[in-house]
């Protein structure tokens, strides 16, 4: 299962880790003059991005983030310019892609200045990933114009794929990226990482700042956490282990898309409870899975000039100067406020065009054997005896659903709306713990991160663990909440 030599060949194109520096006290460290433009620069940019990405604000009946109220917008008041942004975004992907191929293979040769202005080297990539862009840039039109059998434009189907995922991460990525960006070069990725780092590397084995990536997935995407480990990775503050670990145990799905697996199964009046579970269910896992392979034996390499963070020790209060002092150094050596939001449009633009063919073809692909075939109720036959075992009702319809969520996080709720609550609640969280499915979120690990790699047989196989872990955990959790008369 497990390629060591292929781990060695690609430590041994990476940066190799600094030796560990010794824990340093607040006396220690070089914290910096607190003069007023920095700060001031530091405290608007983190503003914008909080409450862009953080605060509450009601919104046609409900409540939600500025960033949500923005992309809906968009998508929904805008679809067809939506479409064809999508549109525009996979073919140039595919397109760009095929030349740098060329290029590389010495089959056709390209003016050094065009090659500049292409970025032709950004574009390369395996063959596997190469025919998956070609093949997203041949489906782009028929997706967009409709052509083709109706079955591919089924609700469950090309509505899917189509008209929910690939036009929702086409202007998530982009729009999430200018105030991501705003964190990253403007002192609040510094700021966050620093006063995250006594839980995040004691528990999960990760710096820090992984607390941003995470934040940014709870309340945007998982394509905007993706987007910021991408970002902090090429900057050499990531190892490979560590983007890994945050790639597969905290690029989780949005705080709003928890709301609407709960409304699809009738029990978004146990939201609080529903988000309590889905957030002790994603530490459990973390603490676990950090600790054993695959996990453990991601070298920790990097792809750029190491810069880890400083081992740092102290109160609370040394903890928040030194945050301060950090922020506040990273805002005075960055640009304006305003270059860090074009920049991060244009990355965010750019990656978009990177892995939008993929999750089309492999999404596609993914939700097609779901719909069409039987191939889980096969898979998921031996395990109606165990969801008997635990306790839970309607095991002919849980056992499915446990499995058929490696496809797409959605179609497990789907498959339980006429179950009993317990069931339903089960597979609620469930769905929206296990994390890794392949009609979007496997395919963008595989093809953002190919340079680790991320590969598919090892993302299977921790879908699997995280499925082995929450089962019971989610049952005993489910039981409980019956036995408070909430079920």
């Amino acid at each position: 299962m497990f390629d060591e030599n292929a781990w060695d060949r690609d430590e041994q194109r990476s940066h190799t880790p600094p030796s560990p520096e010794e824990t340093k006290t607040i006396d220690e460290v070089d914290l910096v003059d607190l003069r007023p433009k920095p700060i001031a620069k530091f405290v608007v940019a983190f503003l914008v991005g909080f409450v862009f990405f953080l605060v509450p604000v009601p919104w046609e009946g409900s409540v939600t983030v500025p960033f949500d109220i923005v992309v809906s917008a968009v998508t929904d008041t805008y679809p067809t310019y939506s479409g064809a942004l999508a549109l525009i975004l996979i073919v140039t992907g595919g397109l760009l892609t095929t030349v740098s191929e060329l290029v590389d293979w010495g089959l056709i040769s390209v003016d050094e200045t065009v090659a500049d202005r292409l970025q032709l080297p950004y574009w390369e990539t395996s063959t596997v990933f190469w025919l998956l862009r070609v093949a997203g840039a041949v489906l782009a039109p028929i997706m967009f114009f409709e052509l083709g059998p109706g079955w591919l434009h089924a609700p469950g189907v090309g509505g899917l794929v189509w008209g929910t995922l690939i036009l929702s991460v086409a202007v998530i990525i982009p729009i999430g990226a200018i105030f991501i960006n705003l964190f990253v070069e403007l002192g609040g990725l510094e700021f966050v990482g620093t006063m995250a780092r006594p839980v995040m590397r004691p528990l999960f084995h990760i710096p820090g700042r992984a607390a941003l990536d995470s934040v940014a997935s709870w309340v945007g995407s998982y394509s905007v956490g993706l987007y910021v480990t991408r970002n902090v990775f090429d900057r050499g503050e990531y190892s490979m282990r560590d983007v890994y670990i945050i790639c597969t145990c905290f690029a989780t799905v949005s705080i709003g898309f928890v709301g609407v697996v709960a409304t699809t199964v009738d029990l978004l009046h146990l939201f609080p409870i529903i988000f309590l579970a889905y957030l002790i269910c994603i530490a459990v896992c973390g603490v676990i899975l950090v600790r054993i392979p695959p996990l453990s034996r991601v070298p920790e390499a990097y792809v750029a000039e190491p810069n880890p963070e400083t081992p740092f020790a102290g109160s609370p209060v040394d903890y928040g100067r030194f945050a301060l002092s950090e922020a506040v150094r990273k805002a005075d050596e960055a640009g304006s406020i305003v270059d860090a939001g074009v920049r991060g449009f244009v990355d965010g633009l750019k990656l978009a065009v990177l892995i939008l063919g993929t999750i089309l073809t492999v999404g596609l692909a993914a939700v097609l054997v779901a719909e069409y075939t039987p191939t889980f109720d096969y898979l998921a036959r031996p395990l109606v005896p165990v969801v008997a075992a635990l306790g839970l009702p309607n095991p002919d319809l849980v056992a499915p659903a446990m499995i058929i969520g490696i496809t797409e996080m959605f179609i497990p709720a789907l498959l339980v709306v006429e179950a009993e609550p317990m069931a339903r609640f089960f597979i609620a969280v469930l769905s929206i713990t296990q994390l890794i499915f392949f009609s979007a979120v496997g395919p963008m690990m595989m093809d953002m991160f190919s340079d680790i790699p991320i590969r598919f047989r090892d993302l299977v196989l921790l879908f699997v663990m995280r499925t082995v872990i929450l089962v019971p955990l989610i049952a005993v959790m489910t039981h409980i909440v019956a036995a408070l008369g909430m079920l």
